[in-house]
């Protein structure tokens, strides 16, 4: 079988056989890819603690008809280590790994951007310097504009008559003027949609001078143009305080 190599962070993981995982990843070269893990389950398996959702992986595997097998692993940056001790980082993350999934929908094709927002964004997440979930809004904003659902904060999302606007709707792409209104369309806060478009474009300063009511009507926001465009809500999202 032909071998190949690529950096990988680990998605999820779920138990085949008695001993075997399959772990789904999302690779920098080979976009999603989902691979065998043989014996991982075993407590003298070499891979250990290499092949747990978060970490950042190299590895090496052999192409296989279905799936491909990990044959070696070694460890580049273990984000879990740190994540998982902090419930809130914990669950904000789970979230960030479940949307790298549904935004890679299709097997081996490369999304070399979505790879490296994912790296990034477990980097800041582990690292603790900002609230979870603002580094999880601003990554979730960040990996739909990459997968082509950037959303508008400023230019209606209709006619692009250049704003600030009113009015918010997650089908028609973001903010929208009184013109382009639709029924059942958000009227936030102007604060609110300022707010957004620093998480989009990562201007921490303004995050963090916006006001507790503002950040968590961002957030809803944020959770609703993410459901309308992965036609369906995250299983982990729930779990997010928000």
């Amino acid at each position: 079988m032909p071998l190949y190599r690529d950096e990988a962070i680990v998605l999820r993981t779920h138990k085949l056989g008695e001993a075997d995982r399959i772990i789904t990843l999302l690779t920098r070269h080979h976009g999603r890819v989902r691979a065998v893990a043989k014996g991982v389950r075993r407590t003298t398996s070499r891979f250990g603690s290499r092949l747990e959702p978060f970490t950042h992986v190299d590895l090496q595997l052999a192409e296989g008809r279905n799936l491909d097998t990990i044959t070696q692993a070694e460890t580049l940056t273990p984000f879990q280590s740190e994540i998982a001790l902090d419930y809130d980082r914990y669950t904000a993350g789970t979230v960030m790994l479940e949307t790298a999934e549904r935004l890679a929908a299709e097997e081996r094709e490369p999304s070399l951007q979505q790879f490296l927002l994912l790296v990034g964004g477990l980097r800041a997440m582990a690292s603790g310097q900002r609230t979870p979930s603002q580094v999880l809004d601003s990554y979730l904003l960040r990996s739909l504009a990459v997968a082509g659902y950037a959303p508008s904060f400023e230019h209606c999302a209709r006619c692009g008559l250049e704003g600030p606007h009113r009015w918010f709707n997650s089908s028609m792409g973001g903010v929208l003027c009184a013109t382009c209104r639709v029924p059942g369309s958000a009227a936030p806060a102007a604060e609110t949609l300022v707010l957004l478009g620093a998480l989009l474009a990562g201007d921490w300063p303004t995050v963090e001078a916006a006001e507790p009511r503002h950040l968590k009507e961002a957030s809803g926001l944020v959770a609703a143009y993410l459901h309308w465009h992965l036609e369906r809500a995250l299983r982990s999202i729930e779990y997010v305080e928000r």
